[in-house]
């Protein structure tokens, strides 16, 4: 096991102990990964927290993608866009940043 900032993380880059999770750690999960993150990025961070919070679960592309075009409109809710600002995955490399588990269905 490897740490990010003295966080536990398993060999794909997620957090061992979701409690650990801090915006310094996302921030530097992000560099690591070459993305510089703006106000968009964390507004989908954000909404992938929310819904951690509700519902128990890590969501899949396509529940994220849906979800996101129903709270932030149809031009946030939509691959091209969600791909612009996580080039690895919307859905897995969105949640590794927000402190998430890996969602179900990512490979």
């Amino acid at each position: 096991m490897a740490d990010i900032l003295g966080a536990e993380v398993d060999e794909e880059g997620f957090l061992v102990d979701l409690g650990d999770w801090t915006k310094e750690i996302a921030e530097k999960m992000a560099k690591d990964d070459d993305v510089d993150l703006s106000d968009e990025h964390w507004d989908v961070i954000n909404f992938l927290r929310d819904y951690f919070e509700e519902y128990q679960i890590a969501p899949a592309v396509r529940v994220l993608t849906k979800a996101i075009a129903k709270r932030m409109g149809k031009d946030k809710g939509n691959s091209k866009y969600l791909y612009s600002l996580f080039p690895y995955g919307p859905g897995k490399q969105g949640c590794r940043f927000a402190g998430l588990p890996k969602p179900t269905g990512c490979i």
